[in-house]
């Protein structure tokens, strides 16, 4: 069963074509690594799927991204009811410069739920969701900022979760962080795609191997293959995936 449908997806800056003609599926409760070099508009792309990109102006977006049998693209779709559904982690961890509690409470205020209780279960569950309850579950009044860069960062994935998207796009979520760190996202994006549909952009082959279901490749604003995981690290179907994949470029 398939979570997200692109169809024919074109994206302009201007008249400058960023992602040409894209179509793909994503199945329900499995992660899609999207891989390529700088500029190929593997951002770009996942930004589509949340409408992030509405907010640069003189843009616009051709083709259509279906959510459950819903066009997200449509023009009177609820852009705000999408956002909740669809929760993003960007590469550099953005903690509000709040206390560790708030910073998940906050959110969750915003989405209409008041009960403190109610508040205090959800924040504890988040954090205990993203294996940071035990390091922080003493200091939840402090500074957000106080924390390592990995804390920081399962932070954040945890104020995403906090607020039940069904989505999670994550934007080179371990690009700035030390191999520990980075082992800890991994194993929580395992963990996170028994609940969650999952679309992450890695520059890391090895981690778009480790974590990944299906892996699509994309090069100069283009979808080049999209297979199983295993299949496009192992036996591409195309000699430049293959060259990709192996260093010879990019």
């Amino acid at each position: 069963m398939n979570k997200i449908d692109v169809k024919n997806l074109n994206f302009y800056y201007g008249t400058n074509p960023a992602i040409r003609n894209i179509t793909l599926s994503v199945e329900l409760n499995t992660v899609l690594a999207l891989i390529g070099p700088s500029g190929c508009g593997k951002s770009t792309f996942i930004r589509c799927i949340n409408r992030m990109n509405d907010i640069i102006p003189n843009t616009r977006t051709e083709g259509d991204i279906i959510i459950d049998g819903d066009s997200i693209t449509h023009p009177k779709y609820d852009v705000t009811s999408l956002r909740r559904r669809v929760g993003m982690v960007f590469q550099k961890s953005n903690p509000f410069p709040k206390s560790i509690f708030e910073n998940i409470a906050y959110g969750l205020r915003i989405n209409g739920i008041k009960n403190r209780y109610e508040i205090e279960r959800i924040v504890e569950q988040s954090l205990k969701n993203t294996a940071l309850w035990n390091e922080v579950k003493d200091r939840l009044n402090e500074s957000a900022m106080g924390l390592s860069g990995g804390q920081q960062q399962r932070l954040c994935i945890a104020r995403t979760i906090a607020v039940q998207p069904e989505i999670i796009l994550m934007d080179e979520p371990a690009s700035a962080l030390d191999p520990i760190s980075t082992q800890k996202i991994e194993e929580l994006i395992q963990d996170l795609k028994k609940k969650y549909t999952i679309v992450i952009v890695t520059h890391n082959m090895q981690q778009a191997a480790r974590v990944s279901d299906y892996t699509a490749f994309f090069y100069l604003g283009e979808l080049i293959e999209l297979d199983k995981t295993e299949a496009i690290f192992t036996n591409p179907a195309l000699e430049m995936t293959e060259n990709y994949v192996t260093g010879k470029f990019g």
